[in-house]
Parts: C-alpha cells; sequence; structure tokens
C-alpha cells in the first residue's frame, strides 16, 4: 500500500500572471497552495510579443517539473480585454488591439487544456474559491493597483459584459472636483485620482500649490511615478501628500458606495498595491456612509490573499472553475 501511496500523483493547476511590468507563472493545487513560482520581468509589449515571452517563460518553466504532480489545465490571467468563452485576447487597451486566439494557441501547443480571462476578473475567481467569495454569492472585488478596476459576483455568478468589459469601475465619476482629465476622455474618473497613475497624476498636477512639499516627485523624462508609500509615509507631516490621500481615500468610498447601490453584494473585498498595506483602506472606511453600507453585512476587506500572488492564484482559478464545470 505504501509502495502505491508514493506513484499517486497530486493534480495540479498551471497559471500565468501577465502584469505591465513582471510575468509570473506557477503551479498550484485545488486547495489554493502555490506549490512553486517564478517572476520574469515584462514591459510594454505588443499582443505577440507578450505571447512570444508567455511561451519562452512556459518552455522553462515545464523544463522542470515538479515531482508527483499532473497539471490538468493551464489558467492565463492577463491585462486587457479578454474573450473569456473563446479563449481569445482581444486587446490590451484601444492602441493594442490585435485579437489573439492564446488559449488554442497554448493548448495546443502544450497538450493541455487552457482557459483565459483578465487580470482582475481572474483575482475575482481567486476570491471566490479562496477568499471571502467562499461565504457569499454576492461580492464586488474592487483591485485598486496601477488602475483600479472590478469585479462583480451576482448570485454566484462572475459579470463579464457583452464587450467582455464589465469592471472597468475606474472610469467612473469620483465626485471630486479636481478637474483631472482621465484616458477615457471624462474629467475626475475614480482612476486618474487613486490608482497608482492617479497618485503620480495627481502629485504633478497640485505640486506647485505646495511648494514646501518634502515629496519626491521624478521627472517625467525619467518614466518612474510618485512613489504611493512615500505619499503615506509623509502623511501626517507634508500637505501635499495629506491632500492626495485623502482625495483618494474620498474617490475610492464614493465608488465603493456607488457599486453597492449597483449591484447589492453582501462582501465587498479590496486587493493590489495601493492598499494592501491597510493604510489607504482604514481612511477609505471612514469616510463611508453607514446608511449606504448597512447591507454590505458580511463587511468590507482587505483582501485576506497574499497580494503580492493573488493575481497567479486567479490564473490558476481559471483552469480550476473551467475544469470542474467540465466534468
Amino acid at each position: 500500500m505504501k509502495g502505491l501511496q508514493n506513484h499517486q500523483q497530486q493534480t495540479t493547476y498551471l497559471g500565468v500572471d501577465l502584469g505591465g511590468t513582471k510575468l509570473l507563472i506557477g503551479e498550484m493545487n485545488r486547495q489554493g497552495q502555490l506549490l512553486r513560482s517564478k517572476k520574469w520581468p515584462s514591459g510594454p509589449l505588443t499582443q505577440q510579443e507578450a505571447l512570444g515571452l508567455i511561451e519562452r517563460c512556459l518552455d522553462e518553466f515545464l523544463a522542470s517539473p515538479l515531482p508527483g504532480c499532473r497539471p490538468a489545465g493551464i489558467g492565463v490571467g492577463m491585462v486587457g480585454r479578454v474573450d473569456n468563452k473563446t479563449g481569445t485576447w482581444l486587446e490590451i487597451d484601444t492602441e493594442r488591439s490585435t485579437p489573439l486566439p492564446v488559449g488554442k494557441i497554448l493548448g495546443e501547443r502544450y497538450g493541455l487544456p487552457c482557459f483565459i480571462d483578465n487580470d482582475v476578473r481572474s483575482a475575482t475567481k481567486a476570491e471566490m474559491l479562496f477568499g471571502f467569495g467562499r461565504h457569499t454569492k454576492d461580492l464586488v472585488y474592487i483591485n485598486v493597483g496601477t488602475g483600479i478596476a472590478a469585479g462583480f459576483v451576482s448570485n454566484g455568478q462572475l459579470i463579464c459584459g457583452g464587450h467582455f468589459n464589465a469592471g472597468e469601475v475606474g472610469h467612473t465619476a469620483s465626485g471630486l472636483p479636481l478637474h483631472i482629465s482621465c484616458i477615457c476622455g471624462r474629467p475626475d474618473c475614480v482612476e486618474p485620482i487613486a490608482s497608482g497613475l492617479g497618485f503620480d497624476r495627481c502629485a504633478r498636477t497640485l505640486a506647485s500649490r505646495y511648494p514646501d512639499t518634502k515629496l519626491h516627485i521624478p521627472p517625467e523624462a525619467a518614466g518612474t511615478r510618485v512613489d504611493v508609500a512615500e505619499v503615506f509615509a509623509l502623511y501626517n507631516t507634508d500637505r501635499l501628500c495629506q491632500v492626495l490621500t485623502d482625495n483618494a481615500a474620498q474617490a475610492v468610498a464614493n465608488l465603493i458606495m456607488n457599486l453597492i447601490r449597483f449591484s447589492d453584494p453582501d462582501t465587498i473585498v479590496l486587493g493590489g498595491g495601493v492598499v494592501s498595506d491597510g493604510f489607504l483602506y482604514e481612511k477609505v472606511k471612514a469616510q463611508l456612509n453607514p446608511h449606504t453600507i448597512r447591507y454590505v453585512t458580511n463587511g468590507i476587506h482587505l483582501t485576506a490573499l497574499d497580494p503580492h500572488t493573488i493575481g497567479l492564484l486567479g490564473a490558476c482559478s481559471n483552469a480550476v472553475i473551467k475544469l470542474e464545470e467540465i466534468q
């Protein structure tokens, strides 16, 4: 019996998490435990270049298989707009739009079923399987990172939309009259105020009003952004940093209250690098109207999943959920 047990293989799921600055590949078991992972730099790429990077890195990752593990499928989470029904990566943004059948290409290359979705919907699936979503069928996961987007779960179903564009909530009005333009063409959206890009944008716009600020604002030509962690560290002593943080907190609080009215969730989860240390999260909670949030009966939480790997767990979850639907 002992010899037979030694030959039993654990079913695992491969995940590919493609972000704007890095590519993560990992292998997860059904309990949500990452058994191994590896990171590569990505950077600004076309879709075809990104696919080539994924293939090269997957080749390297799979060259050293994990003993005792049998991958059942591949899940991919990627930036941009994704048709998760056909496995087609439609676009990164409006300027990088070359539809690619990524699911089909990777599935044929590696001989495993491959399922893809966009990065925030993927992270929402990780929350559904392994986080606060295990205890609800009505959830909103809001990612506050480089950009801002959300995943909506209503009656246990993740909403994708008619054009696979549901959840782009960063492009809703913040309610703040700052006159900060957004890439979507409207002023004062939540994203250009409260995201990582938004902190940088607002700091550059407002810095002239606070000439004594100690915040380091890199030259635009340097290609680097204001460090949000530095903004938070200077909050108690630097007026510009106070304004940036308070504006972001109010914008995110307004977003949460609007989304409550939209989908009536009993649970809201915040994730992403801008909120992961809890500093902004506490200030957001202070701006929430008790009457508006009274039906969010399971609470408003920071994700309990590791913010550094939730995207990778989400990528793996794409494979878990689809394979279990098929069975």
